[in-house]
């Protein structure tokens, strides 16, 4: 047995798409051309998105993360991160005059101005996501009364309605697809007249990234995906690469963190990364496979992508002129 594993061609599957979603990309550069035009410091509300790596070299060129609008000092520019925020929070940037950018990814804003106009027509929504999320916070900000949070297939059963023939389910852009819809057709079985969103939330990276995941995971011994704990469209790729048949998945930030076990008797690797991932950290991973002879690369790919999405229409203003306004007030 041992002499036909040894001699078995070590490869790797390289997922495509894998990496930045056009909502990261947008984000990442408002910061960088933010400090350019603006100077240091500009004051983020929240990872800007959730890689460590982005976040600390951002750190690096003049940026200063912040869990709270309230640490932000008057006068400063703040920006807020990819995951979107609450009404309440532009209020309160309002309060602290301060200037802000707004680099919520347009398809969470989608999410967001669909739950307002259900909203506005006292449906009650039903968001699925993960408790305590960015963005399952700022979505249930838009209309707290009529909004709850349903995590999972488990949570089914204790959600109450007030008119089971005016319930709409709406959910976080970056969840797993099979699970959302597993969890969609026990809410349907408890209230027929459920009804779904106008197009998915679901966003179209968060489907390809898994799509692509699905395969490579069907022939992969052991999947890599490069991302950051707190990426929830990172770790469902982890989910997803177990459940498509994959003995082992792992997620990692960096190289560094892979573990030599783990390629303890594999053949074949499959590599992705998280849609806040910057492509450098997956080019770490597969020379650290190459080093262990992992040479050969194949190229899984699911779907195509072109979409981008413009700056936020903030960075064409002179923001610091206008937080020295708010300012002196």
């Amino acid at each position: 047995m041992g002499t036909m594993t040894s001699s078995a061609r070590r490869r790797v599957l390289l997922a495509a798409p894998r990496g930045y979603c056009a909502g990261v990309d947008r984000a990442v550069i408002a910061v960088e051309k933010a400090l350019e035009q603006y100077g240091a410091p500009i004051y983020v509300r929240h990872e800007i998105v959730h890689n460590k790596y982005v976040v600390q070299t951002l750190e690096k060129k003049g940026a200063i993360f912040v869990e709270r609008t309230a640490e932000v000092p008057e006068g400063s520019i703040v920006m807020f991160s990819a995951h979107g925020v609450a009404p309440v929070v532009h209020d309160e940037a309002a309060r602290g005059k301060l200037a802000t950018i707004d680099a919520t990814c347009p398809l969470v804003t989608k999410v967001h101005k669909e739950a307002v106009r259900f909203a506005n027509e006292d449906f009650d929504i039903l968001l699925i996501g993960h408790e305590g999320h960015e963005e399952v916070i700022g979505t249930s900000g838009e209309a707290p009364d009529h909004i709850q949070l349903v995590d999972g297939p488990g949570d089914v059963a204790k959600v109450e309605v007030r008119d089971p023939s005016r319930v709409v389910w709406l959910s976080q852009t970056t969840l797993s697809v099979d699970e959302t819809m597993e969890t969609v057709d026990a809410l349907k079985e408890k209230f027929p007249q459920l009804i779904s969103p106008p197009s998915d939330d679901i966003c179209y990276a968060t489907q390809n990234r898994q799509l692509a995941v699905k395969q490579m995971g069907a022939e992969a011994d052991l999947v890599i995906v490069v991302g950051s704990r707190n990426s929830s469209n990172s770790v469902r790729l982890v989910e997803v690469a177990k459940q498509a048949g994959a003995r082992a998945a792992y997620l990692v930030d960096f190289a560094a963190e892979i573990d030599e076990a783990w390629l303890q008797g594999v053949t074949t690797v499959g590599v992705t990364s998280g849609a806040s991932v910057p492509e450098v950290l997956v080019e770490e991973v597969l020379e650290y496979l190459t080093g262990h002879g992992y040479e050969d690369v194949e190229i899984v790919k699911a779907a195509e992508e072109s979409i981008t999405f413009s700056l936020p229409k903030e960075l064409r203003r002179d923001l610091r002129a206008e937080a020295k306004a708010l300012a002196e007030g």
